[in-house]
């Protein structure tokens, strides 16, 4: 009981809003929008709570394990934390400059999945992406916190997924480019906190 109250007690209010922040925008279920809708088009249904429990049990466990993956491969979470902030820097720059690095047009047709789980739930919001953030973020929030801001995510992601044809009627592609842009600025400056900050920790 006291080393359960001793996890949730480090629960810092400012480091949940953040990160937040952070995972909302590397999720993306705003920019994804248009990848949901043209699922539908083609026929398959896609269950917003099974997509979002899928989402959640993977980010969750890639949480806790992931630290001790590093400890497995020798790397300390530092470095990792600048590798990972690298990757981040440029998943900012597609959202920025609407361009294309990391090529998963056909990964959906390489993987064979049931219903929406695949490609939705994977890889596209508990993808490498997310994997990389939550590792890298860990070397600067506890995990009381990113459990708190994790579980917001998959809240507002559940949000979206019901409302996704409310969404675009409403807000129009105006302004979902408008919410994409503004994130990837937000990701580009984290990435480079990431990056600068575990370097000064490290010399």
């Amino acid at each position: 009981m006291d080393t359960i109250m001793n996890f949730w007690g480090k629960i810092d209010i400012w480091q949940v809003l953040s990160s937040f922040i952070f995972l909302i925008a590397i999720i993306d279920p705003f920019g994804n929008i248009p990848v949901t809708i043209s699922m539908e088009k083609r026929g398959i249904k896609i269950s917003a709570w099974r997509v979002c429990l899928a989402s959640f049990v993977i980010l969750m466990a890639f949480l806790f394990a992931g630290e001790w993956i590093l400890k497995l491969f020798g790397v300390q979470i530092e470095y990792f934390a600048i590798a990972g902030g690298f990757v981040i820097l440029l998943m900012a720059l597609e959202m920025i400059l609407d361009i294309t690095i990391f090529q998963n047009d056909k990964l959906e047709e390489q993987v064979e999945g049931a219903g929406s789980i695949v490609p939705l739930a994977f890889p596209m919001y508990a993808g490498p992406g997310a994997f990389t953030a939550l590792l890298a973020i860990t070397a600067e929030y506890s995990i009381a916190s990113l459990c708190v801001s994790l579980t917001c995510c998959i809240i507002v992601l559940y949000l979206v997924l019901i409302g996704t044809n409310w969404l675009t009627k409403y807000l129009g592609p105006t302004a979902l480019y408008i919410i994409r842009k503004f994130f990837g600025i937000i990701v580009l400056a984290i990435a480079c906190k990431l990056m600068f900050g575990n370097m000064a920790a490290i010399f």
